[in-house]
């Protein structure tokens, strides 16, 4: 909507998936690096820490990306409330096995022959599977996390290998705490954490760039505010940056001020929760 008026050639705060919006911060260049580790050398497991808006999905998106032709399907599961059986007959699918009763649950035996026959065939291909379960601090069943656990049991001479990223905040290391077995079978932790002020400076110049414009419409000081209010949070910063561009676009501002960046925060406060 106010992309023209600030001369741009798309939204630069949407939280589009492009990789070229990936801002390499510290944090997230060095779990990055890791992740990237972890599976071009077929380490078997790996964790993503990390509080909400952080940016674990983009940077698994990211990673996707990044990684070699040898490695994939990149295989994302976004909603791992599931049982165990249930979890791996979807992992099943999502690598491509074949089934006769879409629409049922096949048996765990069933399903983990399936999900070897399907490493098997990658493997033939010589191509690396990565799964990444998303909002895994959600998983509150032990047995999900044992089946996970089994499953890298997959070497490559019992029929196949992949990578698996376990990806959640900060309770998910606690409940990784109290499974020693699944633990020990991480090779990478990787925790993000805030931007920093000149990093928030550095994110919101980035994105602005990637989108077309290289004066920033934001005020200097403004990013003072930005960085008090958003406490170096992309998902935050994002939400305020737009909706500041958006505010200043219905006011026909010529620039961002901090009084317009704080009434857009107080406005999101007063509607939603953080």
């Amino acid at each position: 909507m106010y992309e023209a008026y600030w001369s741009l050639r798309q939204n630069p705060f949407e939280g589009s998936p492009d990789a070229k919006f990936f801002y390499e911060s510290e944090t997230h260049q060095a779990a990055l690096l890791k992740l990237r580790y972890l599976v071009e050398n077929r380490k078997g497991a790996g964790l993503l820490i990390g509080g909400g808006g952080y940016g674990k999905t983009f940077l698994l998106q990211v990673l996707a990306r990044e990684l070699g032709e040898d490695f994939g399907p990149v295989i994302p599961v976004l909603f791992p409330q599931m049982s165990a059986p249930e979890l791996l007959a979807y992992i099943a699918a999502e690598l491509g096995a074949k089934s006769d009763h879409p629409y049922e649950t096949p048996s765990l035996d069933r399903t983990i022959r399936q999900i070897q026959e399907v490493l098997a065939h990658y493997a033939e291909q010589k191509r690396h599977p990565v799964i990444a379960i998303e909002e895994a601090h959600l998983i509150d069943d032990p047995q999900v996390f044992q089946a996970l656990r089994l499953l890298l049991n997959f070497q490559p001479r019992y029929g196949g290998a992949f990578t698996l990223i376990l990806s959640g905040q900060r309770d998910l290391l606690s409940r990784i705490r109290r499974l020693p077995q699944l633990e020990e079978r991480l090779t990478v932790k990787c925790l993000l954490r805030p931007l920093s002020y000149e990093e928030t400076l550095g994110y919101v110049t980035h994105r602005l760039q990637v989108a077309g414009v290289n004066e920033s419409p934001f005020e200097p000081s403004t990013f003072d505010t930005l960085y008090e209010l958003s406490g170096g949070i992309p998902r935050r910063i994002n939400r305020l940056c737009d909706l500041a561009l958006l505010v200043g676009f219905a006011d026909s501002s010529t620039s961002i001020t901090p009084a317009q960046l704080e009434a857009v925060s107080e406005e999101l406060t007063a509607v939603m929760p953080d």
